[in-house]
C-alpha cells in the first residue's frame, strides 16, 4: 500500500496551509478570548468551496475524496482546533449524514446548500440523560397527519445556535428502545423549535455549542431521514454511519492539534536558553520532542490508512474507532507534554499553548467518549468469535 501523497493531494495540502495559516491562524486567540464562532472564517471558507469537500459534485461538493477532507482539518485544527471543530462538525456530521441516509429529495434540498457553505448543519443526538447509550433517547415524534410533532431536549449540539439545518434523533416507538429511533430533517424556522443556551466550555471557546428545545415542533413527514416509511426506526444505523466518518474527521482533527502544539514546542525549544544554551539542546527536552513526533507518525499512517479504506469502498467502523481513540490520545498527551516543555510560560494565556492544551481536552469525548471507541473496538473484535459483549 501507498499512503503517499499524489501530486493533487499535496496540491490541496498547500493551499489548505496558506487558508489555516493566513485566515484561520490570527484570529484564533480572538475567538477564544471571546468566545465567539469563526462565522467570518467559515464564510470564507465556503467562498473557497472547502464546507463540501468529501461530497460528489451533483451535490455541490468538490468529490476530492475522504482524505483530501482530512488534510483540511488536519491544517485548520493546526493553528484553530475550534474552527477545525466548528466546519468538521458541520461536514463530517451535519452534511454528511444526509448525504450517507437521505433520499435524493432530501439530498437536492438540503446537502447542496450545506456542500455549499450557504447553510450551517448540525447533528443532534445527545440529550441529558442520553449521551453514550442512544437507546435512552426521550425526544419524541409522534404522527400527526402529515407532519410528527417533536417534543424534547437536546444538549452538547456542536453549532447549535448558528446552523440552520439540524438532524435531530427522536423516538418513534419508545416501546422500540433502539430500534425505534428515528431521524429528522429539521430547519431553524420550525415553530416550536427554539435554540437554548450556549454553554462555556474549558476549551475550544470558539465554538458553539449549545441546547435544543422542541416543544410541540411540527416537521413534516417528508423529512424523515431517509424517507417518510423507508427511514421510521433507522435513526441508529443512520448515526452510526455517520459517526463512522464523523471519527475518522476527529482523528484528522487530532492529528492537526498535536502537530501544531509540537511545531510550537519545537520553535520555543530552540528559542528557550537555560544555563547558557537552548533547551532543545538537553536530553530530557529532546526526548519530549522525539516522543511528540513517534506518536504523531503513528497517528498520520492510522488516519490516512483509514481515509484510504473508506476510499477503497471498506468496511472501516473498527479503524474509525482506532483512529479516534488513538488520535484523542495522542492529541492530549503531546499537548501535556508541551505545556511541561514551555514550563511556566505554558501556563500563561500569553502563549498559544495554554489554549491548545485546553482544546485538546475536549476530543477525548466528542464524537463519542473514548470508552465507547474501546467498547466498539472490542465488540467488532470479538463478533468475528461469535461473542457478543455488552456496554
Amino acid at each position: 500500500m501507498d499512503f503517499a501523497l499524489t501530486e493533487e493531494e499535496q496540491m490541496f495540502q498547500e493551499l489548505f496551509r496558506d487558508f489555516a495559516q493566513n485566515e484561520v491562524g490570527p484570529l484564533a486567540d480572538t475567538l477564544d478570548r471571546e468566545e465567539r464562532p469563526p462565522l467570518e472564517t467559515l464564510k470564507k471558507a465556503a467562498e473557497m468551496e472547502f464546507m463540501g469537500l468529501p461530497f460528489p459534485e451533483q451535490y455541490g461538493g468538490a468529490g476530492i475524496g475522504a482524505l483530501a477532507y482530512c488534510l483540511l482539518v488536519e491544517e485548520l485544527a493546526k493553528v484553530c482546533l475550534a474552527t477545525a471543530c466548528s466546519l468538521g462538525i458541520h461536514t463530517s456530521s451535519g452534511a454528511m449524514v444526509i448525504y450517507l441516509n437521505g433520499t435524493e429529495e432530501q439530498k437536492t434540498e438540503y446537502l447542496v446548500p450545506l456542500a455549499r457553505g450557504e447553510k450551517l448543519g448540525a447533528f443532534s443526538l445527545t440529550e441529558p440523560g442520553a449521551g453514550s447509550d442512544i437507546g435512552q433517547i426521550k425526544t419524541t415524534a409522534v404522527r400527526k397527519d402529515d407532519h410528527y410533532v417533536l417534543n424534547g431536549t437536546k444538549t452538547y449540539v456542536t453549532n447549535g445556535d448558528i446552523a440552520e439545518v439540524f438532524t435531530v434523533f427522536a423516538s418513534t416507538d419508545p416501546e422500540a428502545g433502539g430500534n425505534g429511533i428515528t431521524g429528522f430533517i429539521v430547519e431553524k424556522g420550525y415553530q416550536g423549535f427554539k435554540v437554548g443556551r450556549t454553554e462555556r466550555t474549558m476549551g475550544i471557546r470558539g465554538c458553539s455549542i449549545a441546547q435544543l428545545f422542541f416543544d410541540d415542533c411540527r416537521v413534516p413527514r417528508e423529512n424523515v431521514l431517509g424517507g417518510k416509511d423507508e427511514g421510521l426506526g433507522k435513526g441508529v444505523e443512520a448515526a452510526s454511519k455517520t459517526l463512522d466518518f464523523s471519527r475518522l474527521s476527529m482523528a484528522a482533527t487530532c492529528l492537526g492539534a498535536a502537530e501544531g502544539a509540537m511545531e510550537a514546542s519545537v520553535r520555543f525549544a530552540k528559542d528557550r536558553e537555560q544555563f547558557g544554551v537552548p533547551i532543545a539542546k538537553k536530553q530530557a527536552i529532546s526526548w519530549m520532542i522525539a516522543d511528540m513526533a513517534t506518536e504523531i507518525e503513528a497517528l498520520r499512517y492510522l488516519v490516512y490508512r483509514t481515509a484510504w479504506g473508506m476510499e477503497q469502498g471498506e468496511q472501516y467502523t473498527r479503524l474509525a474507532a482506532m483512529c479516534k481513540l488513538l488520535g484523542s490520545e495522542v492529541a492530549c498527551r503531546v499537548a501535556n507534554k508541551a505545556v511541561q516543555l514551555h514550563g511556566g510560560a505554558g501556563y500563561i494565556r500569553d502563549l498559544p499553548i495554554e489554549r491548545m492544551y485546553r482544546d485538546a481536552r475536549v476530543t477525548r469525548i466528542l464524537e463519542g467518549t473514548n470508552e465507547i471507541q474501546r467498547f466498539i473496538i472490542a465488540s467488532d473484535i470479538f463478533r468475528e468469535q461469535d461473542l457478543h459483549l455488552e456496554p
